[in-house]
């Protein structure tokens, strides 16, 4: 367990390196309760310091709340947790107005619901009505809720991880490509190596379990969501992201076979401002203050693949969004085409 490091209170003060040495800390406190999925770790941080909100895909099991729970612990944020259920109510989400009597007089007080924290894991979003899913991704995106006509402003900063299992579809409800063009990433988590399996058996059986110490704090969080936006970036990387979203619509020209052939809608412009704030992250994270193809790259899978619609042909040959993605980035080249 390591000390807590001294928390940064202004994104003014904030330098690439001590991002790049926050982060690592993170990454470290994290992996050590976490074994393997550094890739998983890596992207939920991104999304994080996007001051955004991330869909993980996965097989029961695999530690996604306990992953949300450790991050929360790393960096001293509240957490909580929303086991979503075909019967839960919007009000079970944002809280509602209960009568209290003080004074001898009976008044209606707002009791919070488990949306009032830093770090929510919304599990199995996708058992829950759309009616309680709009509540949600209301108070994903304006940061706020409202109930009877009074908006109540949720603390900073605000982290929505939501989970759906991609096996078990009966009694769901999918979320619209609309809703799901609000999550920064969508983010796959792969079932562990043999080895990484013989860690976690080591780990959960025995009588000693690791501790998380504190990395960073919420300042920091909120420092370093700052200086990421912060980073510049070149106009010729910026355009080689707009080719690339640009490249999952099928009517654009010169697109890749597999896009004209087996999507049938294409990416919003969200997506590009995803693979263009998920680089500039990915280059603080290497210690860089410059971003590159290869970031941007980096990026591409996780902010696009929720963001493409595949049509019949593709769904029926079994084709993944993310093998489009692949595609594009091989196919598109860095430099624009005369």
């Amino acid at each position: 367990m390591t000390e807590p490091m001294p928390s940064t209170t202004s994104a003014d003060h904030m330098a690439p390196e001590r991002f790049a040495e926050l982060a690592t800390a993170i990454e470290r406190e994290v992996g050590a309760f976490i074994v393997g999925q550094q890739q998983l770790v890596r992207q939920t941080l991104i999304s994080l310091l996007a001051g955004s909100h991330a869909l993980l895909e996965g097989v029961p099991g695999l530690g996604k709340t306990m992953l949300v729970r450790t991050m929360s612990e790393a960096l001293d944020l509240g957490f909580s947790r929303i086991q979503f259920t075909p019967d839960l109510m919007p009000a079970d989400i944002v809280g509602t107005n209960i009568i209290v009597e003080e004074g001898g007089e009976r008044r209606f007080r707002f009791q919070q619901g488990p949306i009032f924290s830093n770090l929510v894991l919304a599990d199995e979003i996708n058992r829950a009505t759309p009616k309680t899913q709009s509540a949600l991704l209301e108070a994903m995106q304006e940061h706020r809720v409202t109930v009877a006509k009074q908006q109540y402003t949720l603390s900073e900063p605000f982290f929505v991880l939501a989970t759906q299992n991609p096996l078990e579809m009966e009694g769901t409800y999918p979320l619209p490509e609309a809703q799901l063009d609000r999550f920064f990433f969508k983010i796959d988590v792969p079932f562990p190596s043999e080895d990484d399996l013989v860690r976690i058996m080591e780990r959960t059986t025995g009588v000693e379990q690791p501790t998380v110490g504190k990395a960073a704090t919420g300042a920091d969080v909120l420092a370093m969501q700052a200086l990421a936006r912060d980073v510049p970036i070149a106009s010729h990387v910026m355009a080689y992201a707009i080719r690339l979203l640009r490249a999952t619509h099928p009517d654009t020209e010169r697109v890749p076979g597999i896009v004209s052939s087996y999507v049938r809608y294409g990416a919003s412009p969200r997506g590009a401002q995803a693979m263009v704030l998920g680089a500039k992250i990915s280059a603080l994270l290497d210690g860089r203050f410059n971003v590159s193809y290869a970031d941007v790259q980096a990026v591409a899978a996780p902010a696009l693949r929720h963001r493409i619609i595949l049509n019949f042909e593709g769904e029926a040959e079994g084709i993944s969004t993310d093998s489009v993605v692949r595609a594009i980035i091989a196919e598109t080249p860095t430099e624009p085409a005369e």
